[in-house]
């Protein structure tokens, strides 16, 4: 089973061998409300861990996705500029925005996993 990581802002970063899909967390779509608008790097870009990678768009506001890791794009998720909605119908499946080859596994390792990204929304409210 793939092990899912989560940023203090919002993004998760599901961690498949040396690459990880990336999107934004359930929590997240919530917050924006409906997402009408996706725009996703393009593959072959370099990221750097904490850079504003993709861009999410809602009926209430623009929002950066930062990289949750440093690292190359490999692939993004195209259907996701057709159909923005998925973000908000399954953030942690069809939704995700972009593959990364990850270039420092410890980076992702310094990330929350889910019970502690739980904890810290806790202290969100």
């Amino acid at each position: 089973m793939a092990e899912i990581r989560y940023t203090k802002d919002h993004e998760y970063i599901r961690i498949e061998g040396d690459e990880g899909v990336v999107g934004i967390s359930d929590h997240a779509q919530r917050q924006l409300g409906d997402v009408v608008f996706a725009e996703v790097p393009p593959v072959g870009k370099a990221l750097k861990a904490g850079e504003p990678a993709a861009v999410v768009e809602s009926v209430k506001a623009a929002s950066d996705v930062f990289a949750p890791v440093s690292g190359e794009v490999v692939a993004v998720n195209s259907e996701i500029e057709n159909a923005p909605g998925a973000i908000n119908e399954d953030a942690l499946g069809r939704g995700w925005l972009f593959r990364i080859k990850i270039a420092d596994p410890r980076e992702a390792a310094a990330l929350m996993d889910e019970a502690a990204y739980a904890a810290y929304l806790e202290t969100q409210a």
